[in-house]
């Protein structure tokens, strides 16, 4: 007589058990992560008006005041931004950026707005972060390499 071959229903049931915690787990970790892949392209959306600021700031004699983005009837220092695919708009105030998060990036964060607060220092400039996102990843995004601004002057 030859034996049976293949699994039992309790080895099957181990296995689905097991696929079904990997992926209790891996599915929030994997919505973390591009998150902070989307927020990260975001901030480096930025990185050309905070070299733009940087650049204004320092042919001014340190001053901020004349570092805004320009309009139709005054032109300015500050390069006009073009809108990507996380970014919808973006505009300079007195050397502070603010950037309007295009409306598909995800919950908690279309359409709410990252501040990038400037604060120039005696040989550096210093960049603040402040958001309205609600997002707990893309928050710890944007805050990991500059310090929150109070949220109250947001």
């Amino acid at each position: 007589m030859r034996g049976q071959s293949g699994f039992t229903l309790i080895e099957l049931m181990i296995v689905v058990a097991i696929a079904g915690i990997l992926a209790a787990v891996a599915i929030p970790q994997y919505g973390d992560y591009t998150m902070r892949a989307k927020i990260s392209n975001v901030l480096a959306a930025a990185a050309p008006l905070k070299t733009a600021v940087a650049l204004c700031v320092q042919e001014n004699g340190g001053e901020a005041i004349a570092c805004s983005t320009p309009v139709d009837s005054a032109p300015g220092p500050i390069p006009a931004f073009t809108p990507t695919r996380e970014v919808a708009s973006a505009k300079v105030t007195t050397g502070d950026i603010e950037l309007t998060l295009a409306g598909d990036l995800g919950a908690d964060v279309a359409g709410k707005i990252v501040k990038m607060t400037l604060q120039p220092g005696t040989s550096s400039l210093n960049w603040s972060n402040s958001t309205t996102v609600t997002n707990a990843a893309a928050i710890e995004a944007i805050l990991k390499n500059n310090p929150p601004k109070p949220a109250a002057t947001l």
